[in-house]
């Protein structure tokens, strides 16, 4: 096999391996937008159940109000939770979606260069329709 074929076979490989990575980082970034989307919703059902409960006016004792108080507490800090979770999510999908964008322009760089190589061997592998004439005379004269 001569030296290009076998340098276009390389990069078509290469760009194989580079379309499976884009496909991972692809789905890394689904998964992390989906984990950041579940949290928000979370966030805001935590949320909503802790304002319905503040507005809870049906206490009869203080010990009543109390509980009450203790069980909104909790379920604002396990909202302050989740929403700090949500946070960290999103900088995980942002990241996620930074690896995509860079896995993608390695695929289509390596895509180009396929291109470019596969032109060059076809570009190399056809003679001219005119070839050179064969010199006359002798290399002394000229």
């Amino acid at each position: 096999m001569p030296p290009e074929a076998a340098r276009l076979r390389r990069l078509t490989r290469l760009e194989r391996v580079r379309a499976l990575a884009k496909q991972d980082a692809l789905r890394a970034a689904a998964e992390a937008e989906g984990h950041l989307a579940q949290l928000n919703a979370l966030a805001e059902r935590t949320a909503r159940i802790a304002e319905d409960y503040r507005a809870r006016r049906d206490c009869q004792t203080g010990a009543d109000l109390q509980r009450l108080t203790g069980f909104v507490e909790g379920i604002a800090a396990i909202g302050t939770a989740t929403t700090r979770d949500a946070v960290t999510a999103r900088s995980l999908a942002d990241q996620r979606q930074q690896d995509l964008a860079r896995a993608e322009r390695s695929r289509a760089a390596v895509e180009q260069r396929v291109s470019s190589e596969a032109r060059a061997l076809a570009q190399r592998g056809r003679t001219p329709a005119l070839a050179p004439r064969k010199a006359l005379g002798t290399g002394l004269e000229q």
